[in-house]
């Protein structure tokens, strides 16, 4: 089992595979556009413009678990993202991350690369990063900022 094998709901309300971003490098966040740390969704963008032509792709999953960050419905989503932080890489339909209705990609992230609190996720903008094989290498704080993910990974 890797990455690949699930599907995950768009803003949009459709089903997505993830086998579309096979060969992909990926980073998958849980992000919140009213929490403290959203002005990471910035350097993910940078990211995003950087390297999307290298292979990484960014996968936003919105997600209102903790201290209701998340107010925004999926529909208007992207669109505060984009207004907000400038964001166009993909945003997802909003998700559970902890708890017995956590969403079947986190519950799979959480099991492969477990934090400081064990499969639980801590709060929003934890970050997982995927291998081009679908397969999970390591999980980032929610306060590691993207642009410190990229200096690690240059730096292999």
């Amino acid at each position: 089992m890797n990455v690949y094998d699930f599907k995950v709901k768009t803003a949009r309300g459709e089903q997505r595979s993830l086998a579309e971003y096979r060969g992909k490098v990926l980073l998958i966040v849980n992000t919140a556009t009213q929490c403290g740390l959203a002005p990471q969704f910035k350097d993910l963008q940078r990211m995003h413009e950087k390297y999307q032509n290298e292979g990484l792709a960014i996968l936003g999953f919105p997600c209102n678990q903790f201290a209701d960050q998340e107010p925004v419905k999926d529909s208007e989503m992207a669109q505060t993202c984009q207004l907000n932080f400038g964001v166009t890489f993909p945003l997802h339909g909003k998700i559970n991350v902890n708890g017995p209705d956590a969403d079947p990609l986190y519950k799979y992230l959480k099991q492969e690369a477990p934090g400081f609190l064990g499969t639980r996720i801590k709060w929003n903008f934890t970050k997982f990063l995927v291998d081009a094989e679908g397969r999970v290498v390591k999980r980032f704080s929610p306060t590691t900022k993207p642009m410190k993910i990229e200096a690690q990974e240059k730096a292999k």
